[in-house]
């Protein structure tokens, strides 16, 4: 077995991560300073719960993905 792994700033092996991740540091991760690890994980924690469930996606249509899930089921 090989492992796949694209060279940093070419994210072809994962798009969808690796736009996940783009958004989490534009919205939560530079535009805050965080007093220590547990507030990080505790914030991070929040927006991953907000990415699923209110966010807005221009590529479903501009529907949460959670929306997006109950209509495709």
């Amino acid at each position: 077995m090989t492992r796949s792994m694209s060279r940093k700033g070419n994210p072809l092996d994962n798009g969808i991560v690796e736009s996940f991740f783009h958004s989490m540091k534009t919205e939560l991760v530079h535009q805050r300073i965080f007093e220590n690890e547990i507030d990080a994980v505790a914030h991070i924690i929040e927006y991953i719960e907000f990415y699923n469930r209110e966010r807005l996606h221009s590529s479903l249509g501009y529907q949460s993905l959670s929306e997006y899930e109950k209509l495709a089921a």
